[in-house]
């Protein structure tokens, strides 16, 4: 049962994110957009990781653990790239 949750969690999220993306013209918004979308696929990677009575399957685990580590460096890398081009557009 919790499998389906985190999955139905998972899809749920991928879809508002990829809404968001697709709608929004603001760069800022479409860089939470894809955030969201990143948390949909972490759900349902965990989702995946589930085998019933045996443990969990430790292979997803680490890769929504290193993608969380590479999100959140992508998500600073575009914040300040962003910044630098705002800063850009103001002095033209």
């Amino acid at each position: 049962m919790t499998p389906l949750l985190y999955a139905g969690a998972g899809i749920a999220l991928f879809s508002l994110g990829l809404w968001g993306f697709l709608v929004q013209a603001a760069l800022l918004r479409k860089l939470i957009a894809f955030n969201i979308m990143g948390s949909g696929v972490f759900h349902l990677l965990i989702a995946i990781a589930e085998r019933g009575e045996q443990p969990p399957d430790p292979v997803p685990h680490a890769l929504v653990l290193t993608g969380i580590v590479v999100a959140v460096s992508a998500t600073a890398l575009a914040l300040a790239m962003g910044r630098q081009l705002g800063e850009e557009q103001e002095h033209e």
